[in-house]
């Protein structure tokens, strides 16, 4: 490919409202350009570079048994009225109706199309297991799309589906999935966590995320070095570092003390002065209809996922003002759990064995001393807090850390949720009717591609690994005009071509410093630089993401190259 016949319309500066890494660098490499709240138009380097990483998904989706098919990205109403969906999912799906009337929904992901296939054609064992994927736009209705391509509206997903007569069948359809995303993610040249994740909307009994760690990523990754345990902030599960203070000893009552205009717990602990991890934080919620009081220790926060978790459902709100003043009495700052007989108590399991501590009186402006759980109040106890720094493993006692992370694919086991929604049922190997366990697994084209530029860039601009940059090299002459130096140029452009180099030629009449500067800004891995070295019958090669430059006789350089490219991991 010629430079000069592209259309490549790369900025010098990046919109103002271009805030993350990889949406500025998008947005100025001419990668793409943005028609409305979360929808982009891709531009020809990204389709290049997004069609390879769709080519290293579906080698390896092919590798595992997994058969291409394609659903249309509209869906009757039914289907996600059968499952529960209709209602969960509230204004993120994209709703519409038909000149009908007739209610249909643009899909964000297909597990009841899926079924509805399977449903309609599966009947025994004998048919089973199988596996179907499909690569294909999908749509979410983002109440706030933002970061570039990470938090969109439209975009791209491999989505592939596992039907299998038990749970060991499962077990192994996850397996082959895990592995084939670990090889994806590899070849695609980025450093990535598989994590324990929470299923969310979705269901089932077990999920990963794979996560990429990016400081523009918008989720959490719980971490320990020493035994390699991961999850995401959502399941992760640690012990809690020590109170500040040891709890005072005695044995005496709740006792109330003034605490004017004090209600946050940094205003009680400075006012009394005792540290956060002295105190009850107090919250009130409404689930399910019925209210319902969750405690944390003073410096933690709550996991709304882990409380939905822990009660079983996720028609969870925040009490309002004037349910809380009528249950108990006081406004929010005051509140806590002594007394409360008309709402379920849950506390957080760091909270356990903790004694006389500070909580709200309920009553406006006062507080307790000297509450002790278990003593003055019953609760049930559950871990209902965010893990955070500071806290320790649990198998190791090691410290973990949190790192921020954009997640790149989620794998499920669905289980027989959607199954038995949609009456999906087959024979067994007894001529008995049993309804087939499913799995789910999703990873996001777009997130792959602006994670690595996350990972992989500088101020200059991207640095893209070799197997998904739109191009793998690019020939520069360093002055067109130059006849020498243009023949060359050609002749190691139709080389590397001959060597199956994916290769884009710079043959603009700019000057070298405009085509050196595109060229690092929208990431080709190499570029052979043909200058005032032709004259001994050598070019430059030098590598983006590290800058080496060296010298390579001309005759050379398309097998050097070829080698380069080789040694930097799989192609797409």
């Amino acid at each position: 490919m010629r430079w000069s016949r592209l259309f490549i319309p790369t900025l010098r500066e990046a919109p103002a409202d271009a805030e993350v890494v990889s949406h500025k660098f998008l947005l100025r490499a001419g990668y793409v350009r943005q028609l409305a709240a979360g929808f982009y138009c891709y531009l020809y380097l990204a389709k290049r570079s997004l069609l390879k990483i769709e080519r290293i998904v579906r080698e390896e989706m092919d590798a595992i048994g997994a058969q291409e098919i394609y659903t249309p990205e509209v869906h009757p109403a039914e289907l996600w009225q059968k499952s529960g969906r209709w209602e969960v999912m509230g204004d993120d799906l994209f709703r519409l109706k038909d000149r009908w009337g007739r209610s249909l929904c643009l899909g964000m992901t297909e597990e009841e199309v899926m079924t509805w296939i399977a449903q309609g054609e599966l009947r025994s064992y004998k048919q089973l297991p199988q596996i179907w994927y499909q690569i294909q736009p999908k749509f979410r209705d983002e109440l706030r799309p933002k970061s570039g391509l990470m938090r969109v509206r439209r975009f791209t997903m491999k989505d592939s589906y596992t039907f299998d007569i038990d749970r060991a069948g499962l077990d192994a359809a996850y397996d082959k999935h895990y592995g084939a995303y670990c090889r994806i993610f590899n070849r695609c040249g980025l450093e990535f966590l598989p994590v324990e994740a929470h299923s969310g909307a979705m269901g089932g009994s077990e999920s990963h995320e794979f996560m990429v760690p990016a400081e523009a990523g918008e989720d959490w990754v719980i971490e320990c070095a020493a035994s390699g345990y991961r999850a995401s902030l959502e399941k992760a599960v640690t012990r809690a570092r020590e109170p500040e203070t040891p709890d005072p000893e005695g044995t005496g009552s709740p006792e109330a003390f003034h605490t004017p205009g004090r209600k946050t717990i940094e205003e009680v602990a400075e006012f009394d002065g005792s540290p956060a991890t002295a105190h009850i934080k107090t919250l009130v919620l409404v689930a399910q209809g019925k209210p319902l009081m969750a405690l944390l220790r003073g410096d933690h926060s709550l996991s709304e996922t882990k409380l939905q978790t822990a009660v079983g459902t996720d028609d969870v709100r925040p009490a309002h003002a004037h349910e809380i003043g009528e249950w108990l009495g006081a406004a929010a700052g005051s509140l806590g759990p002594v007394g409360v007989a008309n709402m379920r108590i849950l506390a957080d399991a760091a909270l356990e064995g903790r004694r006389n501590m500070i909580a709200g009186a309920n009553k406006d402006n006062y507080h307790l001393r000297n509450v002790t759980p278990g003593r003055d109040f019953e609760a049930r106890f559950a871990d209902i807090r965010e893990a955070e720094d500071g806290d320790t493993d649990i198998a190791s006692g090691e410290p973990v850390r949190r790192r921020k992370a954009i997640e790149v694919g989620h794998i499920f086991k669905l289980g027989r949720k959607y199954a038995e929604a949609l009456g999906l049922r087959v024979l067994d190997k007894n001529g008995k009717e049993v309804t087939p366990i499913m799995g789910s697994y999703g990873i996001g084209l777009e997130r792959v591609l602006t994670g690595a530029i996350e990972q992989n860039h500088d101020d200059r601009g991207m640095a893209l690994p070799v197997s998904i940059a739109p191009f793998e090299t690019v020939v520069t002459p360093v002055n067109v005009k130059n006849e020498e130096q243009r023949k060359a140029a050609e002749t190691v452009y139709q080389a590397l071509r001959n060597e199956g180099v994916d290769v884009l030629y710079d043959d603009r009449l700019e000057r070298a410093g405009v085509k050196f500067k595109d060229a690092e800004l929208i990431g080709i891995p190499f570029r052979v630089t043909v200058g005032k070295r032709i004259a001994d019958g050598a070019v430059d090669l030098s590598e983006r993401a590290t800058g080496e430059s060296v010298g390579v006789k001309l005759e050379e350089v398309a097998s050097v190259l070829r080698r380069r490219i080789e040694a930097a991991g799989p192609r797409a």
